[in-house]
């Protein structure tokens, strides 16, 4: 049976495991405090009798044979990365309870009909890429060597260099497509489990989120080439300042993503730029080159789409206005997904069963289980966040909330294992 008090445990022992000199969980993805986030995890398969693979992007699974291997198996599980100063929540609900979940089976000596397998995907956060849920993305089959190389960090490092660095294999992505390692079959289902990021179940006093759907982000990098020059001795109407330019775009995405509300009867659609590099970044020097990272997301592609066109069009005409040129990197434009209503009302049957308070929802926040969601049954499950707070510090989940997620994941996997699985 789910264990509190390993799922405790464990959850106390990945709290230690981050770089020690900042503050809040630091496991930036493929980091040292990463990989050694991930040797945990893999040890902790091993403990639960999972036989491991790992691919060429590093993404770990942790497979338990069921009764009929020719079955497709049941895939659950999430990732184990973090932004800066994160929480320890994030992703790690999710991994420990499917983990959890196998070594409990164990335990109970529970044998399923289909196999059952524990995913850990790598590089979910975008924050050392700008690019989110990119192991996924490789398993299905939507990331490429080249990918690899137009992706950097801070530093300037590509993502293909740090994968040869770690031994993982940036060349051979395509032979991550999981269909491609699994004589053409696709998972039976995939589950994931999550804190949900947002205020909705602890505003309403309930325990589980039944997730309908995942909103997914556009993203990009603005590249503006003002001019650094000397701040007391050009005039305010011979300046090109790089980040007065990028206040108006930052201010343009404001004004094009408010007026996509539901309130205006609109799908909502959010946009934030949370980046803003500036250089030479001196007081007596006007900004000349600024980097903006944006972020537009919705749950309606089209409403999505939208708010981009209008940013764009904002982007060359303040750069016209301005005689300054700006370049526009594409990073990512992801397509929202609804879960299938089949599998929503699946979980949903689960915690009313149990008696467990849930509610129907979206998810704003993307995640893994958005990939899956194109190809196979996938549900997800959300539970409440203290405050609706995440991606900090001062990120917390109730022990009590993540055993009843735990508890109803081990109901979803076996019941969806078995040879009378529901039709989802």
């Amino acid at each position: 049976m789910i264990s509190e008090k390993r799922l405790a445990a464990r959850i106390d022992a990945l709290s230690k495991i981050t770089t020690k000199d900042e503050p809040g969980i630091n496991r930036l993805a493929f980091t040292d405090a990463d990989w050694a986030g991930r040797d945990y995890l893999i040890s902790l398969m091993r403990e639960a009798n999972l036989t491991i693979s790992i691919d060429a992007f590093g993404n770990v699974i942790g497979r338990r044979e069921g009764r009929d291997k020719s079955l497709p198996a049941v895939m659950f599980g999430s990732h184990g990365d973090s932004v800066p100063q994160g929480g320890n929540y994030d992703g790690i609900v999710g991994i420990l309870s499917a983990i959890e979940v196998m070594q409990s089976l164990d335990e109970d000596g529970i044998v399923t009909d289909a196999p059952l397998e524990c995913a850990l995907f790598m590089c979910e956060e975008s924050s050392r890429f700008g690019a989110a849920t990119l192991g996924s993305r490789a398993m299905c089959g939507e990331l490429r060597a080249d990918d690899t190389r137009r992706l950097t960090d801070k530093a300037g490092t590509t993502l293909y260099d740090v994968l040869k660095a770690r031994g993982l294999r940036p060349d051979d992505l395509m032979w991550c497509r999981y269909e491609d390692t699994h004589g053409g079959m696709l998972p039976r289902a995939f589950f994931e489990v999550h804190i949900e990021q947002g205020k909705v179940l602890e505003s309403a006093g309930e325990t589980i989120g039944v997730v309908t759907g995942i909103a997914a982000p556009t993203r990009m990098k603005l590249h503006i080439h003002g001019s650094a020059d000397h701040s007391g001795a050009t005039p305010m109407d011979l300046r090109h300042d790089g980040l007065c330019c990028a206040a108006e775009i930052i201010l343009a995405l404001e004004k094009a993503a408010g007026t996509y509300t539901s309130a205006a009867g609109h799908p909502p659609v959010v946009g934030t730029i949370g980046v803003c590099n500036v250089k030479p970044n001196a007081m007596n020097v006007i900004p000349g080159e600024v980097t903006l990272g944006v972020d537009i997301r919705s749950i309606d592609t089209d409403a999505k789409a939208r708010v981009t066109d209008e940013l764009l069009s904002e982007v060359s005409y303040i750069a016209r206005k301005r005689s300054i040129k700006i370049d526009i990197e594409k990073i990512s434009n992801e397509q929202p997904v609804a879960i299938r209503k089949t599998i929503v009302d699946f979980l949903a049957g689960l915690c009313a069963s149990t008696g467990v308070s849930f509610r129907r929802m979206m998810s704003g926040a993307g995640h893994d289980a958005m990939h899956w969601a194109a190809i196979v049954p996938t549900g997800m499950l959300f539970i409440p966040c203290k405050d609706g707070v995440s991606h900090c510090v001062d990120e917390h989940a109730e022990i009590s909330d993540i055993v009843t997620v735990a508890k109803l994941l081990y109901a979803a996997v076996t019941k969806t294992a078995s040879a009378d699985a529901p039709k989802f």
